[in-house]
């Protein structure tokens, strides 16, 4: 009788370890739950973004995402309402309380203070099951100190998740980075042997983990061979998106190469296959990705918007403007629809890996033209918990945004009584 293998176990070679994927020859054990947060900057064309009807009916902004109907929860009436109570820069204030209900201390300077968010809660609780607790991503500038938003300190505008009131957590906007940690067992950061390591990355880690992979398979069933073979071919696909971005970047031999693709669709789309990989392997269960940070300049040229979205989304009622900016949140949207239906092709257990998570999408402001923190554009997808999708939940105006939060903890079985400035719980 074959012996059954670890939840745990790893196949490992010369300074890499993978983790595995829920297999048939591992011990049954309850599926874990996923938590993720998909951000949005500077607000929405609501009216692009609303329901036409009473239903679920899906307007221009979220079409992309009407092949995932029954997996969508949305969710209208919400407010951020610690923004409405703070200092300091609009998107500043909006970012910087978003996911925690606490109102972030008007400051430029390295003393900044906000509150503890519902998602470093996950990680905290998940950290002595995952290898890595929890993984902050963006595409965007992730510095932390300076003046980013009317003397309201950086570290509000680009990160969301705090481990404390006095801790943000830095987010990781290179793809190689993200890869390492998830699979590397040198700290990336350490200098000595950079380029030695960096070399040592040009091979694969399927490749460098061979011997032990090989080992494994011989004694797994059909079922469990075509579980991993899938899983690897994930991964291969990833490191050749960064392998590529990399060589297309032409950085001189020696400096760090930035693996960040050209095309902001491309890095979008890749640092959302991580996170499914770092989903189905069980290295992590929690994420946020801020798909832009909150006052973001970005430029989408690629969908006819050579415009900064910051700027653009002070249209003063201008049509044209609005139409841009309709069309930048139509695009986040579609990438968006990537990260779900990626989700929804893996396989966890008897179901897939959407089954098993809640994703939140959308952003702290509503309307970016006037700020505001009102009936913000947020929905779910996914069932982890038993959440049934393809509903639209309208909540009482002003309710706090923590109610849905503080539900989401619940639905992946972490119990409190109240979360930031929360009022209760929301029935989702």
């Amino acid at each position: 009788m074959t012996k059954p293998l670890s939840r745990r176990s790893l196949l490992r070679g010369a300074g890499v370890a993978i983790g595995l994927p829920l297999l048939e020859a591992m011990p049954a054990t309850r599926r874990p739950r996923r938590l993720a947060v998909v951000y949005v900057p500077n607000g929405i064309i609501m009216k692009d973004w609303l329901p036409t009807g009473d239903g679920l009916e899906f307007n221009r902004i979220l079409k992309p995402l009407e092949p995932f109907r029954n997996d969508i929860t949305m969710i209208n009436g919400l407010s951020n309402m610690a923004s409405e109570k703070s200092k300091g820069g609009a998107h500043a204030k909006a970012s910087g309380s978003f996911l925690s209900g606490s109102i972030p201390k008007y400051t430029a300077g390295a003393d900044v203070h906000a509150g503890t968010t519902f998602d470093q809660i996950a990680a905290q609780r998940f950290a002595a099951e995952t290898r890595v607790p929890s993984l902050q991503l963006g595409c965007e500038d992730s510095r932390m100190i300076g003046n980013c938003d009317t003397g309201s300190s950086c570290a509000y505008t680009n990160t969301l998740s705090w481990k404390n009131p006095d801790t943000p957590m830095a987010v990781e906007v290179n793809p190689r980075s993200v890869f390492e940690r998830l699979f590397g067992t040198v700290d990336p950061s350490l200098d000595p042997a950079t380029r030695a390591r960096r070399a040592f990355y040009k091979s694969s880690i399927l490749d460098l983990t061979r011997e032990s992979t090989q080992s494994l398979t011989r004694n797994l069933g059909t079922l469990d061979k075509r579980k991993l073979d899938e899983y690897f071919t994930a991964i291969r696909e990833v490191e050749t998106g960064i392998t590529k971005a990399e060589k297309d970047s032409q950085i001189p031999t020696g400096e760090k190469p930035s693996g960040i693709p050209f095309l902001y669709s491309d890095y979008v789309k890749l640092m959302f296959d991580l996170q499914v990989i770092a989903f189905q392997s069980d290295l992590t269960r929690v994420s946020t990705m801020m798909l832009g940070r909150e006052g973001s300049v970005r430029t989408y040229p690629e969908i006819g918007v050579r415009d900064p979205h910051h700027p653009l989304t002070h249209h003063r009622g201008m049509p044209d403007f609005i139409e841009k900016v309709a069309k930048i949140n139509c695009h986040h949207a579609e990438l968006f629809s990537h990260f779900v239906a990626k989700l929804k092709a893996t396989q966890d257990g008897e179901g897939n890996l959407l089954d098993n998570s809640l994703v939140l999408y959308g952003g702290a402001l509503s309307e970016g033209n006037g700020h505001s923190p009102h009936n913000l554009p947020l929905l779910l997808a996914g069932h982890a918990g038993g959440v049934k999708g393809g509903r639209r939940i309208v909540a009482p105006d002003k309710t706090p945004a923590t109610n849905l939060f503080l539900r989401m903890l619940e639905q992946v079985g972490i119990e409190s009584e109240s979360f930031g400035d929360s009022t209760g719980r929301l029935e989702i």
